[in-house]
């Protein structure tokens, strides 16, 4: 049984969530969707399901891979807001090659996200990125070459690093995968 001040979320309320972290209001969503702010409210409020063309709009607006918004299926419903099995993790996508990120967190409703990042040998990041988060990384193994603003770092298993809202950007010249688990804040998945 939950308890707490929270109830389990839901597509709607990951919505809600990811428009809020980009500063986006239900006007502006709905005027990008070409539908009323009243079916965007239903939306988040879980009242109305949007159909497979109205979630890759959503998704196309939001800036987040469309397979973010179907991980809410097949899964138990005393599991919802509390487990995520490692098998139903939901994939993420910053369109680099060579990264595979997974949402470790529930869902988005918190103050911050955990995710867990895959980056392959020689893999390096498309292009310098900043984002007004703070994010801490840890690196489970394997290693990356960063740039954090002006600063560059070599981290290795074991090592944690910070970026606060600074360009930034990665490189894995080994020939083995590095794994890290990032927490950010606020979520921007």
């Amino acid at each position: 049984m939950y308890q707490g001040s929270q109830t389990p979320q839901t597509l709607g309320a990951d919505l809600r969530a990811l428009r809020k972290s980009r500063g986006l209001t239900l006007v502006e969503v709905a005027d990008a969707l070409g539908r009323s702010v009243g079916w965007m409210s239903q939306v988040e409020r879980d009242k109305s399901d949007p159909s497979i063309g109205d979630l890759r709009a959503i998704a196309k607006a939001l800036d987040v891979p469309m397979s973010m918004l179907f991980a809410h299926k097949h899964v138990p419903a005393e599991e919802v807001g509390y487990i995520v099995r490692a098998g139903a993790r939901r994939k993420l996508g910053s369109g680099d090659v060579g990264l595979t990120e997974e949402l470790l967190s529930p869902d988005l409703t918190d103050d911050f996200e955990v995710v867990h990042s895959t980056f392959e040998p020689g893999s390096r990041m498309e292009r310098p990125a900043s984002r007004p988060t703070q994010e801490v990384g840890y690196v489970m193994s394997g290693g990356l070459n960063l740039r954090i603003g002006e600063r560059e770092f070599t981290v290795e298993a074991g090592d944690s690093f910070r970026i606060r809202g600074e360009e930034y950007d990665w490189h894995n010249p080994h020939n083995e995968p590095a794994v890290v688990i990032w927490v950010i804040a606020p979520p921007v998945y």
